[in-house]
């Protein structure tokens, strides 16, 4: 058996052993994916890339989220952002959006125009938008357009929606730090959990 056999036969056999490449997961939002409050480590993006890589899946997640970031600042800072390989993009914008009554047709603009960038850098990049609510003193008929905007990209795009990032943590006192919006370290594991629910089936 010659010399050039042999390490093909050698790499072939180490590569069973391999482990598979990680996912690259890039959580692109606000305060709440920034984890505002606690460290980095204790915000849901970080206990999803536990979780998954305890399950035997492969996972690098990045948090790039940016505490009162909107979508127009989103918009503007994405380029930067996507400069490493992206396999799944999950978009958390909009919130300040709506908490500032800014107007709904330039939020979903914003957020069209990001998918738009995401779609023609990394075209096989799975696309997931998290769906948020506002205040009912925003007005009924804000308050009901806003909760549109997500579902409504996510069919435009052939998305994956997660219906309600803060379900089940909204406005308990319990799971969310002294200013009632953003959730504590329990309240992440919760949003996590929302999270995972949409995501794993997709890695």
């Amino acid at each position: 058996m010659s010399m050039v056999v042999k390490k093909l036969l050698i790499i072939s056999f180490l590569a069973l052993f391999q482990t598979p490449a990680s996912k690259v997961i890039l959580f692109y939002g606000d305060s709440l994916t920034a984890g505002y409050g606690l460290s980095t480590d204790e915000a849901f993006p970080a206990v999803i890339e536990k979780n998954l890589n305890q399950k035997g899946k492969p996972t690098k997640v990045v948090n790039a989220g940016l505490s009162g970031e909107t979508s127009a600042g989103g918009l503007n800072r994405l380029d930067w952002v996507l400069k490493q390989p992206v396999d799944m993009f999950v978009l958390e914008l909009g919130a300040n959006d709506g908490l500032r009554g800014l107007p709904l047709d330039q939020t979903q603009k914003n957020l069209q125009a990001i998918i738009d960038k995401v779609k023609t850098k990394y075209p096989k990049a799975r696309i997931v938008i998290a769906g948020m609510l506002v205040p009912p003193n925003m007005g009924q008929d804000y308050t009901a357009s806003f909760r549109k905007i997500f579902p409504d990209l996510a069919k435009k795009n052939n998305a994956t929606l997660i219906p309600f990032l803060l379900q089940d943590v909204a406005g308990n006192e319990k799971l969310n730090i002294a200013d009632g919006i953003h959730p504590n370290v329990e309240g992440h594991k919760i949003v996590a959990g929302n999270v995972l629910k949409v995501i794993e089936p997709l890695l």
